[in-house]
């Protein structure tokens, strides 16, 4: 959709930018506190870009086999984003954010896309997207391999027109992070780099 000037409404979307999985976490992604930084400066000086901002959370409460003692890191992984936990909540640097909508995800299951969240009223993420008019959006967040990824796919599969901004994320690793950024262009997604647009 677009707003009454022709422009398409665009959501910036922050997956996952908790400390669990930043330095010191329980699931923690090397050079996740510097982006957590440089996505709360680039949200700071570009929120005029954005019609809405979205955060996302692991939110887990029992999320069954997804926890496990000994974990494949595959499939199952440590504990982690333990709901009503610090390490749960947005990171710290998000603290002047702001964003227009949060939605969390994962409280009885494994739940890697952001679309498979809801807000505080129960909306699913789509609706949330939807019901604002939204028609593009651009991913930021961590882990770029797995949620970040999982989310700009899903995206596109209803039909949003998807950016990666590539410096805003970081994957679990850098092999993982050539496969995930080869499979989100495949899917249709334009990766760049924040500083290009």
């Amino acid at each position: 959709m677009t707003d009454m000037t022709g422009t398409p409404r665009r959501a910036l979307l922050v997956v996952d930018v908790q400390p669990t999985f930043c330095e010191g976490g329980a699931l923690a992604v090397t050079g996740g506190d510097a982006v957590a930084r440089a996505i709360a400066e680039y949200a700071a000086a570009h929120r005029d870009r954005y019609d809405l901002v979205v955060t996302t959370q692991d939110w887990h409460v029992d999320p069954g086999a997804h926890f496990s003692a000994t974990p494949d890191y595959v499939d199952t992984w440590p504990p982690h984003a333990v709901a009503g936990t610090a390490e749960a909540e947005l990171h710290p640097a998000l603290a002047d954010l702001r964003p227009d909508v949060g939605v969390r995800k994962g409280e009885y299951a494994a739940a890697y896309s952001g679309f498979e969240g809801v807000d505080a009223d129960g909306r699913p993420l789509a609706d949330v997207l939807r019901e604002a008019g939204v028609s593009d959006v651009d991913v930021v967040g961590i882990a770029e391999s797995h949620c970040v990824r999982a989310t700009a796919v899903d995206a596109l599969t209803l039909g949003l027109r998807t950016r990666v901004l590539t410096d805003l994320t970081v994957p679990v690793t850098p092999e993982q992070g050539a496969a995930a950024r080869a499979a989100m262009a495949a899917a249709g997604a334009e990766l760049v780099d924040s500083d290009l647009l």
